[in-house]
């Protein structure tokens, strides 16, 4: 019989993989949450201590890609740190007014403006916008993947271990 608590961890673990997708969702953090309801509801019996550190590690790094992914590859491209600041608060704003592509216009166009007038270089500012841009797409598909993989094993764990 599934019982309440169950059912909450598999629902904050299903959010987790829907939020990966969405901007602002916090999916490392709903995934660790998840987690820990179920392991706590359960008395710390029902998963074993290492499935759920494995899990738990996997939500954390999830978390710090979700944090720092756009930041690194925006660092990657060249871009410096007080562009990588600016393009994260007009991609935020924009997001919030526009949805996800205000988010992608708003850290190509930041990033591309702000290193073409720092460096007045067209090749690297274009580099440094497009490598934040995909930077935030790929830390996007890497969170799906992994908060799906949390899923996978959290299920795999309480049923069929």
């Amino acid at each position: 019989m599934v019982d309440a608590v169950t059912v909450l961890a598999i629902a904050l673990l299903v959010s987790a993989i829907v939020g990966a997708a969405v901007p602002m969702v916090p999916s490392g953090l709903l995934s660790l949450a998840g987690l820990g309801v179920y392991w706590w509801g359960v008395g710390f019996a029902e998963v074993s201590v290492l499935t759920f550190i494995v899990l738990a590690v996997l939500a954390a790094i999830t978390a710090a890609i979700e944090f720092f992914g756009g930041s690194i590859a925006a660092r990657a491209g060249g871009a410096s740190w007080l562009t990588t600041a600016a393009a994260a608060i007009v991609g935020i704003v924009l997001m919030v007014v526009t949805g996800p592509l205000g988010l992608l216009v708003g850290l190509f166009g930041t990033v591309f403006v702000l290193e073409f007038v720092r460096d007045g270089e067209l090749e690297g500012s274009t580099r440094s916008a497009v490598y934040t841009t995909i930077g935030v797409l790929a830390s996007t598909a890497v969170q799906v993947l992994l908060t799906a993989s949390i899923l996978f094993g959290f299920v795999v764990a309480v049923f069929v271990l």
